[in-house]
């Protein structure tokens, strides 16, 4: 099932895409749904970030060889950190680049939704039983700003910089699907989630170690090789195998009206 946010004539919901169809939904996508009334074809809607989560927790070097291209040590256990959810857009959004950074990169991602409230969740098959699905995400980082604030807050957390969509999908298997960046259509990364270094139940079990995580949270499992640079006139798009693609724009912050 993919489930989709929208906004049509106005009305801004959740909803089921069946086909290229989009069908209110009718209850809470986090405990009790069914679909409802059809609203519109797809290619009439405007979609939006699929989920507005409390926090988006990320997992760095979770790729040995991206930890490789950085020259960095892959760590012993899972590297967390926190990107805002004012860092999150939409697919067809506009990533800013900041007047403060002059070299931001990509870096495609699976993302986990949580579908439940949970805390100290075991590493094993149970830990699937809190994930409500699975979507595309874009980890976009000033790299600059990371490696002289040795840090990665501020480098992380821009307005634009958690990109998320097309939807959420609830049925695929993200143990061993392909993760892809395309810059203008060109792949700049290409990698698989059987080669993260700490697998998703790992990951959720060491999130919920340490904090509660609500529904609608979102987890980025780490990227794969290839990160790049990023200008203003390119078209980034994240491919995740079995769930869609992810595209946005990317413009200077100064070009942006409004900012």
């Amino acid at each position: 099932m993919n489930i989709v946010r929208f906004a049509y004539r106005g009305l801004v919901a959740t909803g089921v895409l069946d086909g290229e169809d989009v069908y209110r939904l009718d209850g809470d996508v986090f405990r009790e749904w069914q679909r409802g009334t059809h609203v519109a074809p797809l290619s009439e809607v405007q979609l939006l970030a699929p989920v507005q989560p409390s926090k988006i927790v990320c997992v760095g070097r979770n790729y040995a060889a991206h930890a490789a291209e950085h020259n960095a040590e892959v760590p012993k256990e899972p590297l967390l950190f926190l990107k805002p959810p004012s860092a999150v857009i939409g697919t067809g959004e506009v990533i800013r680049l900041p007047r403060l950074s002059r070299h931001v990169e990509h870096e495609a991602e699976l993302a986990v939704v949580i579908g439940r409230r949970c805390r100290h969740v075991r590493p094993d098959e149970s830990a699937w039983d809190v994930v409500l699905g699975y979507t595309c995400a874009n980890d976009v980082t000033a790299r600059d700003l990371q490696f002289s604030d040795g840090q990665w807050t501020r480098a992380k957390g821009f307005d634009t910089f958690c990109p998320l969509g097309p939807w959420i999908v609830t049925d695929v298997d993200p143990r061993a699907v392909d993760v892809i960046a395309r810059v203008n259509g060109e792949v700049r990364q290409h990698g698989n989630t059987r080669d993260m270094v700490f697998a998703i139940p790992h990951l959720i079990a060491a999130v919920t170690a340490v904090m509660t995580l609500e529904p609608g949270d979102v987890l980025l499992t780490g990227t794969p090789a290839g990160v790049g640079p990023l200008v203003p006139g390119d078209v980034v798009e994240i491919e995740v195998e079995g769930v869609g693609v992810l595209c946005n724009s990317v413009r200077a912050e100064a070009d942006v009206p409004g900012d």
